[in-house]
């Protein structure tokens, strides 16, 4: 798996457009400035970005041919962040991930299975 941080955001507050970072602060609950709805990070790739109606992800991962829902129960690190994948989200593309290391983690990181 290679992979690279292209692009993240944060959403501070409902249905109002997200925050485009080049590099963020990951707390052990989320992302620092984001309102976390449903889990601390959501992660897809640069394909599930490409559409009419894209996620409100707060990572977007490079190459976009990558198969998230093959990381859950793996640990990743971003940066000096490590993210364990947890959870498919209902209803839209992508993981779920819970903080295991908190640090930073900026646009052009590259992303490796610990």
């Amino acid at each position: 798996m290679t992979m690279r941080v292209a692009h993240l955001a944060i959403y501070p507050e409902k249905g109002a457009p997200g925050v485009d970072l080049s590099t963020v602060t990951v707390e052990a609950d989320g992302l620092t400035g984001d309102r976390r709805k449903k889990a601390a990070v959501h992660l897809v790739t640069l394909a599930d970005v490409d559409t009419d109606d894209p996620p409100r992800a707060n990572v977007v991962l490079d190459p976009a041919g990558e198969e998230l829902v093959a990381l859950v129960g793996q640990d990743l690190r971003l940066g000096s962040v490590t993210l364990r994948v947890t959870t498919m989200p209902s209803g839209c593309p992508g993981v779920y991930a819970e903080v295991v290391e908190p640090g930073q983690v900026s646009v052009g990181d590259d992303v490796e299975a610990v």
